[in-house]
């Protein structure tokens, strides 16, 4: 079974929100593209659509009713950028086919996204019709819904895995595409990693559906799952060699696998059993890993003026690993 509710980390929830009363919508019509827990397939074939060539793929671009301030082909140029991110970290892009919706709205920036599989790949995305250049090439958002697609899907109490893998793969991509450096993501996740540490009632991630868990537990979980891995392998392979494999073998967004298969998969790519373990010892029950260890042993140094990286740290070589663009 499908899960056509399948959300990103700016939920389908944040959807309703808006249109309870968050934004004034300036065409009707733009409703049949919103409403609704699944993807508006219909509606969106009956657009016009502009094809985008991506490595091994094509998205397939549609924009709902609506002006917006940037020519609609600079809004497809942020589309490409994204794209491109994706696939420098997965070697290809994860689909060969993609239907995008692009959907304007109020405001500036990119205001929500959604990820469906249960009828082709499917992205939804909130674009706000004034948004400049500047919001485009800040964004995350299109480039998190697209690491979904690399994904199987799942069931529901293991989102933390899919929510995660976004959480923590999309700025890394960003960065090994030249988008962002590695100052900016490493000292983001130090600020932010906290918030997926259990709390009083914890019964481990499959178990507890919470925000913080879902999102920055599970990406706490690819982290320390990346970093293993290049401790085990002597820095020759890591989470992206990983997460190819699970890609290489048919796991994309459109199929719908256990996460037994899923974490053994990605295992057996690497030639090691570091995610299965991990999920034995974190799924089940709440596990507090040494963070601030963690960020010392990686060589990352907080200070008033932000982060220094110390080269002489014992886990240096495997933070600078995370983030160069791969050979290939």
């Amino acid at each position: 079974m499908k899960y056509p509710g399948r959300i990103g980390l700016v939920a389908s929830t944040v959807i309703g929100l808006l249109l309870a009363g968050g934004l004034s919508w300036r065409s009707h019509a733009q409703s049949e593209y919103l409403r609704g827990e699944g993807m508006p397939y219909a509606a969106f074939d009956r657009l016009a659509k502009t094809d985008i060539d991506v490595p091994e793929g094509v998205i397939h671009a549609g924009f709902a009713p609506g002006e917006t301030a940037l020519p609609k082909q600079k809004i497809l140029d942020w589309v490409r950028m994204s794209a491109k991110a994706v696939a420098t970290y997965y070697g290809r892009f994860p689909v060969k086919s993609l239907r995008l919706l692009l959907v304007p709205i109020d405001g500036p920036g990119v205001r929500g996204g959604t990820t469906w599989g249960y009828r082709g790949a499917a992205i939804r995305v909130l674009v706000g019709r004034d948004s400049d250049e500047g919001n485009l090439r800040r964004d995350w958002v299109l480039v998190h819904e697209m690491v979904h697609t690399a994904l199987p899907d799942m069931e529901e109490r293991y989102n933390w895995l899919s929510e995660g893998l976004a959480v923590y793969v999309e700025p890394i991509a960003r960065t090994q595409a030249g988008d962002l450096s590695p100052r900016e993501i490493w000292l983001a996740m130090m600020r932010d990693m906290p918030k997926g540490l259990p709390q009083s009632g914890d019964e481990g991630l499959d178990n507890t559906d919470t925000w913080g868990r879902k999102y920055w537990g599970g990406a706490m979980f690819a982290l320390f799952a990346d970093v293993e891995i290049r401790k085990r392998s002597n820095n020759r392979l890591g989470l992206q060699d990983a997460m190819r494999g699970v890609l290489a073998a048919g796991g994309n967004h459109e199929q719908n696998w256990p996460i037994q298969r899923i974490l053994s998969t990605a295992d057996k790519a690497v030639g090691l059993d570091v995610l299965t373990r991990l999920h034995d010892q974190w799924g089940s029950q709440p596990v507090t890993p040494d963070l601030d260890g963690l960020w010392r042993d990686l060589g990352l140094k907080v200070h008033e003026g932000g982060l220094d990286f110390d080269d002489t740290a014992p886990l240096a070589s495997i933070r600078k690993a995370i983030t160069e663009p791969p050979s290939k």
